[in-house]
């Protein structure tokens, strides 16, 4: 397998991506890949033989695009508040929640390629946030407000996270959770706040309009 080297990383998503804003969050721009971009057709085995986990990052999912939205129309949810964005990916819902006012937000991904990606898109928008590469399930910062999109997608890390959820909820954390139904988004617990139909990719989500729904942990 031949690995990227580091310096190389921003070469990489910058040649395979293209600046725009997500057809749901206007306001905010970001390197993503469409058809235009080899990325886009790429399967996990090719990803692999370059040293490339799936790009994540390459692509505004539905999730975190009603979480970012719902953050922009509803700035009091992070103004002044210490963020943590949880499974940044491009850091869509970091630059929302630092557009919106928050004190400090940290974009975590245990991704290395998103360290990169993130701050080039922290860049495009000109808003500064931390980056932590490290797993911080269990972890506690002292967040004010726990942000994550689109995250109840494999069982194991869903099962992983609720118990760290609820810890940090019953200290006085708010979690919200941006879901496009994921199917293992908790069935109980959970507040609606608001519900988006959010424009999407075919190719990635076999649909072109996910109806996504921003959740509180209650």
């Amino acid at each position: 397998m031949t690995k990227l080297a580091p310096k190389s990383t921003k070469k990489f998503i910058l040649d395979n991506t293209a600046l725009m804003a997500p057809a749901h969050v206007p306001e905010v721009l970001l390197h993503l890949a469409d058809e235009a971009h080899d990325l886009w057709l790429r399967t996990e085995e090719e990803l692999a033989e370059i040293g490339l986990p799936p790009p994540f990052w390459a692509f505004a999912w539905a999730g975190g695009q009603g979480l970012a939205r719902y953050v922009l129309d509803n700035p009091g949810t992070v103004r002044g508040r210490r963020v943590l964005d949880f499974a940044s990916g491009s850091g869509l819902v970091a630059i929302a929640a630092m557009k919106a006012g928050a004190a400090r937000v940290v974009a975590a991904d245990i991704d290395p390629f998103c360290e990169t990606a993130i701050a080039i898109n922290l860049e495009a928008n000109a808003v500064e946030a931390q980056f932590r590469g490290t797993d911080c399930v269990g972890s506690d910062d002292g967040w004010d407000v726990v942000l994550a999109g689109d995250v109840f997608y494999d069982k194991a890390f869903a099962d992983r996270l609720l118990p760290w959820f609820t810890s940090l909820r019953a200290r006085g954390a708010e979690i919200l959770v941006g879901d496009p139904g994921r199917a293992y988004l908790p069935r109980t617990g959970l507040q609606s706040l608001a519900v988006y139909q959010v424009p999407v990719t075919r190719v990635l989500e076999d649909a072109e309009v996910k109806r996504t729904t921003v959740w509180r942990l209650a």
